[in-house]
């Protein structure tokens, strides 16, 4: 993680996060699900030995950030992908920007609206991007890039926002509307703060049930003959990180934004993809998730809460991750990564 002078008040509030934790920990009652049980009571959390995380697989320490850079971070990189969340195809050439919205002047002024269509190949999925920036800045903007639960139309109260799509119970794909259970994302806090705001709905990017893979952009890459990804290539987190990672490549086209202070931030499987985007993809400058729990920020080895075994069964959130991350449920101390590496 690379960390700005433009966030020191992110890093400061999440700073306090782990403290905060620390002071309200109590215990809940056990549970079980799929016939897994799952353990709340922090007396009976077992020991655990995390893998060293500043030690190189021949047994070299690392003491410089050349050693890092050039040796451990690729080890550990490699381990994420072929265990956890799988390989993506590189940066492609059949994505196209569509630019719908150039800029149009929106909160009395003070922000200016884009709205951009990123296309994957000739039948691939749309995303929508959306996109606000300080109207009046002197230099490119510093920016917060959201993905969103949320077609953009309902993330943000702006009745200029193009009506965006949506995945409904049924596995639809159909007109968002405007109204959202969740409550508007105020984008005036940044932009009076001098930084933009931008959101992508996860869902223009591949939706999210197990046969999401049919209608995303997973489909678009796989080999001849193939039917679904092989056991180390990507799974849905890795589909979302990806998309994010394409937003990105039009950031960097973007004069007004400045593509070297982006961070990312999403809750719960969006605060694994917010991590793994950045982890994937160190074009982006941080990476503030929320609640991303298992596969995301959360010990494996701590058998506290959802594990691997019960994450990854294909009723549930298998789909999410390559299908190599299934066979550590059994023994999560024997993968060679964990959270902390992540």
């Amino acid at each position: 993680m690379r960390h700005h002078s433009v966030f020191p008040l992110l890093v400061f509030v999440f700073a306090l996060i782990p403290i905060i934790a620390v002071m309200q920990i109590r215990d809940w009652p056990d549970d079980e699900r799929e016939g897994i049980k799952i353990n709340y009571t922090e007396a009976n959390v077992p020991a655990y030995t995390l893998p060293e995380l500043l030690t190189l697989q021949d047994g070299e320490k690392v003491t410089d950030t050349k050693t890092w850079n050039e040796k451990r971070r690729p080890e550990i990189l490699k381990l994420l992908v072929e265990n956890q969340f799988g390989r993506a195809p590189g940066n492609p050439e059949d994505v196209v920007f569509t630019v719908f919205d150039e800029g149009t002047p929106v909160f009395e002024g003070k922000a200016l609206r884009r709205q951009i269509t990123l296309h994957f190949g000739r039948k691939g999925p749309e995303a929508d991007l959306l996109v606000y920036l300080p109207a009046n800045a002197e230099k490119p903007s510093p920016l917060l890039l959201n993905i969103s639960f949320m077609a953009n139309c309902q993330t943000v109260n702006d009745s200029g926002v193009k009506e965006g799509m949506t995945w409904n119970m049924e596995k639809q794909r159909v007109p968002a509307g405007r109204e959202s259970m969740f409550p508007k994302i105020d984008v005036m806090q940044f932009i009076e703060r001098g930084y933009g705001f931008a959101t992508v709905n996860y869902g223009d990017f591949e939706p999210d049930f197990r046969e999401g893979l049919e209608y995303g952009i997973r489909r678009q890459y796989l080999k001849p003959g193939q039917t679904v990804p092989g056991p180390d290539e990507w799974g849905a987190v890795a589909a979302w990180a990806w998309g994010l990672s394409r937003v990105m490549d039009y950031f960097e086209t973007d004069p007004e934004i400045d593509e070297g202070r982006v961070a990312i931030t999403g809750v719960s499987r969006l605060g694994k993809t917010a991590l793994w985007t950045a982890a994937a993809d160190p074009r982006f400058a941080m990476a503030i998730p929320s609640c991303s729990g298992q596969g995301g920020a959360a010990l494996s080895r701590r058998n506290y809460g959802e594990t691997i075994k019960l994450i990854t069964l294909p009723q549930r959130y298998g789909y999410q991750f390559c299908a190599n991350y299934a066979k550590w449920g059994d023994d999560p101390n024997a993968a060679p990564m964990d959270a902390h590496m992540l």
